[in-house]
């Protein structure tokens, strides 16, 4: 698609928001990918089957801004309008004054040619649940923030209730943090194999076994000196995550001596939460898991994904739907009371009744946390590369997302985090859900940026935030990068207390 910025009375340094027209052209038209022609749209830009032309024009009461969207079935004019004082404001509030105006007006154009109007309205970003976290912390009530995400953003009602929801979950937690605190992540980049769907830094361990213990011995390095840094600056841990690839895919002895070196380096003495991803069923034994009881480990995730056979192997898993089983209930015999399970919506060969199947499988086992995600083609999955294979439509996809938000619903379960991605069928969410009182910490944390997340291992990237400042501090992605490069990623920790000691 083809986007013009033409400049009118106001120079709005029309590159600044060229971010914010890909985005609603991403909610819009999924398929489409941004171009920016040099000069002045042409004078025949009606002949144009997908293009944009952006205009701001400054009157003395009110300033208009354009968008004149042309597709194959016809063109519109998208219009919004705003008091032209606004434009005296400071830079900053000029600059998102003019950008909501903009997506603004290309909704408009875009969903009357379409025909109808996304789930999500003219919401873009993967954090939905901020603005009714920040209606909230101002004062309004529930209803007040449903009834802003659907007025001023034209969110359906579900969507708006499933945002306040988790604002309302967020609200709660920032509540309950104290300065001082961190959360820390731990990646293992390896998996028994690679998904279809997955475009996750992660290697199947069986190409690359000979890297994995080169890889912890590594990680041992890096939590001995997060450690240093962390009770020098008399920092703790409040919420602690393993996750992946799948952590399990190691084994009892190399998990049990990294998680004792994080005992004896990190200042865990106040850690609240620990959650490990078992994810896979085919990495799961009873030694593991009784290593993992061993270090105070509370809450694992056991990952089905779908409990479909056809659709197990269609996504490239070496396991059945009863091998998850099977490893939920050995987890449960073990101890374990916070068990997560995920699944996709949307996956190769699945269909809704499919979907329904696997989520009434997984109701039936009765965990603690469901985390219902909807597949979103990733560049660098074996999916994307496919061009798809076999997938159900965006429509199936929003059909499965209903399903599982009335059926958990009536369940017991709430909402409490939620994310949205690129390319995501039907442009659709992720949604976390729980049992009242077994939230997780860390994923609501994470996700609203909440406080600092220190990361550790091949992929992680540490977000340092406090006094108003968000600092992203990255390690290498590929393991054999992140070993090579170790020393690099040691030095890289006296940024944690450069930026904690400003």
């Amino acid at each position: 698609m083809k986007l013009y910025f033409a400049v009118s009375n106001f120079p709005w340094q029309p590159e600044r928001y060229r971010y914010a027209a890909e985005q609603m052209m991403l909610t819009l038209f999924p398929g489409e990918r941004p171009e920016y022609p040099e000069g002045d749209p042409p004078q025949d830009i009606k002949g144009e089957d997908s293009a944009v032309i952006f205009t701001l024009h400054r009157g003395k009461k009110l300033t208009n801004i354009s968008a004149l969207v042309f597709r194959p079935q016809g063109w519109y004019n998208g219009v919004t309008r705003f008091p032209s004082e606004k434009l005296d404001e400071a830079p900053e509030a000029v600059y998102h004054t003019v950008q909501h105006a903009l997506k603004m007006a290309f909704y408009k154009a875009g969903t009357a040619l379409l025909g109808y109007e996304p789930p999500w309205g003219a919401l873009t970003g993967v954090r939905p649940v901020k603005l009714p976290t920040r209606s909230l912390l101002a004062g309004a009530t529930a209803q007040q923030a449903r009834k802003e995400l659907e007025k001023e953003y034209h969110v359906s009602p579900e969507r708006a209730k499933l945002a306040v929801d988790c604002a309302q979950a967020s609200v709660r937690t920032r509540q309950s943090l104290r300065d001082g605190e961190v959360s820390l992540y731990i990646g293992i980049p390896f998996c028994p194999t690679r998904c279809a769907y997955c475009s996750f830094v992660s290697a199947d361990v069986g190409r690359t076994l000979k890297l994995v213990e080169p890889y912890v011995e590594g990680l041992l390095r890096e939590v001995a000196e997060t450690g240093r840094v962390l009770k020098r600056l008399g920092l703790n841990v409040r919420s602690f995550y393993m996750g992946g690839g799948t952590p399990t895919t190691l084994s009892a002895d190399q998990m049990d001596r990294l998680l004792s070196d994080c005992e004896r380096h990190l200042p865990l003495k106040h850690c609240a939460e620990y959650t490990v991803e078992a994810g896979r069923p085919d990495t799961i034994t009873r030694e593991k898991l009784e290593v993992l009881k061993a270090h105070r480990v509370g809450r694992i995730s056991i990952n089905p994904q779908t409990l479909e056979g056809h659709v197990l192997e269609a996504i490239g898993r070496k396991h059945t739907p009863g091998d998850i089983r099977t490893a939920y209930d050995l987890a449960r015999a073990v101890g374990f009371d916070c068990i997560n399970m995920d699944l996709i919506a949307g996956l190769p060969r699945d269909s809704v009744t499919g979907f329904a199947r696997s989520l009434e499988g997984v109701l039936a086992m009765d965990p603690e946390n469901i985390t219902v995600h909807t597949l979103a083609l990733k560049k660098g999955s074996r999916l994307m590369e496919q061009q798809g294979g076999q997938l159900p439509s965006g429509d199936e996809a929003a059909q499965m997302l209903d399903f599982s938000r009335k059926i958990l619903t009536t369940r017991g379960y709430i909402p409490y985090y939620l994310y949205r991605q690129k390319y995501m069928s039907g442009s659709l969410e992720n949604v976390g859900w729980t049992r009242p009182g077994s939230e997780s910490l860390y994923n609501i944390v994470m996700m609203e940026e909440l406080h600092t997340v220190i990361s550790l291992g091949a992929g992680g990237v540490t977000k340092l935030i406090g006094g108003g400042r968000l600092l992203r501090l990255t390690n290498p992605k590929f393991p054999q990068d992140y070993l090579s490069g170790l020393d690099q990623v040691l030095e890289q920790k006296r940024e944690i207390e450069a930026f904690c000691q400003k």
